[in-house]
């Protein structure tokens, strides 16, 4: 069990092309300054190795390209690293309900190679980045209290399931093996290089481009919003000073309806109503998530700075509006040819 805090000295990032992988390298290398990185991404659909340009030639980041629920990839990487942060996930809801086989695969078989190869090479600290959609949902009550570290698992969507069953693994090596490992669990991100089939980027590039956003239903689905930054903020504070078994909830208490959000969206993009477009419900979708960060505030020390609407959104905003080239890379797909290029010559 971890009872002192850690100095990491190589650290394994899984997924770290990915949105929040990608910001989490970038702070690490900023303010660990005695870390190495190995990044350890496969470079499917939702990853660009353009975002990570800029430390690519980082003396303490070295880029692997390969698949978590690859045991001999993930051995390779892992070696002489003493920990591990998870982050790689399939995670857009919509997919999971279309086909959910991806999802468990690296969701729930990558979860369980990590630990194992973890295990193996005597890893110091594990640390699995999990989601607050393993709840489930809560009413629209604003009475109903928020999701705590003992709130039971009750996920509604397959995506949601194959977190909670990683989850679980990672308790069960904990409680079964002695592993060191920990859990965070974190609301709905935003921020720059999120890829645009996630809402705020998906609906601020498309009203950008004067086409119209999907609204579901009646979009009174309330989503509890924080900045990738101070996510990984906490990602951080967990690392070197969370406890093994423990569950991190991570929040900004920053709670606002679908509708709400696609309004401020209209306002910065200087859109009207008219570019709403009110389409069929998501199967299933959850009416309310809302986070309860107070052990996390407490045992580590951390707190969201960066997540209030609305100057947060404005500023997110902005970056999608400066920053063109790289979402026309995304909607084009000329990223893939971009990564691979990239990958062959970094990995």
């Amino acid at each position: 069990m971890i009872e002192r805090p850690c100095r990491p000295r190589r650290i394994l990032i899984t997924g770290g092309a990915g949105f929040i992988g990608s910001a989490l390298v970038r702070m690490i290398l900023e303010r660990l300054p005695g870390a190495e990185v190995v990044n350890l991404d496969a470079l499917t659909y939702a990853a660009s190795l353009s975002g990570l340009e800029d430390v690519l030639e980082h003396p303490r980041h070295r880029f692997v390209r390969g698949d978590i629920a690859d045991r001999a990839a993930v051995r390779r990487a892992m070696d002489g690293c003493d920990c591990v942060i998870n982050v790689a996930a399939e995670s857009h809801v919509d997919r999971s309900i279309i086909d959910s086989s991806p999802f468990i695969r690296t969701n729930v078989l990558g979860t369980q190679v990590l630990l194992d190869s973890a295990r193996e090479l005597k890893v110091q600290r594990y640390l699995q980045v999990s989601t607050d959609e393993v709840y489930g949902s809560l009413s629209l009550d604003p009475a109903e209290p928020a999701f705590t570290e003992a709130t039971p698992l009750n996920p509604s969507s397959p995506y949601a399931a194959s977190k909670a069953a990683a989850d679980l693994l990672v308790l069960a090596y904990v409680h079964t093996f002695g592993f060191p490992a920990m859990i965070t669990r974190c609301s709905n991100n935003f921020g720059p290089r999120q890829f645009p089939e996630k809402v705020i980027p998906l609906f601020t590039i498309n009203l950008m481009r004067g086409k119209r956003v999907p609204l579901y239903g009646d979009g009174l689905n309330v989503r509890d919003w924080i900045h990738v930054d101070d996510h990984c903020a906490a990602i951080i504070a967990a690392l070197e000073r969370g406890q093994a078994g423990r569950v991190y909830n991570v929040g900004a208490s920053n709670e606002h309806p679908n509708v709400e959000l696609t309004h401020m969206l209209l306002r910065l993009t200087g859109r009207d109503p008219s570019f709403i477009e009110h389409v069929t419900d998501r199967l299933g979708h959850d009416r309310r998530y809302a986070i309860d960060s107070t052990w996390t505030r407490k045992a580590l020390g951390w707190e969201a700075t960066r997540s209030q609407w609305p100057a947060a959104l404005e500023d997110t905003v902005q970056w999608y509006r400066e920053n063109q080239k790289w979402w026309e890379s995304i909607l084009s797909g000329a990223y893939r040819e971009e990564n691979d290029r990239l990958a062959a010559s970094h990995s």
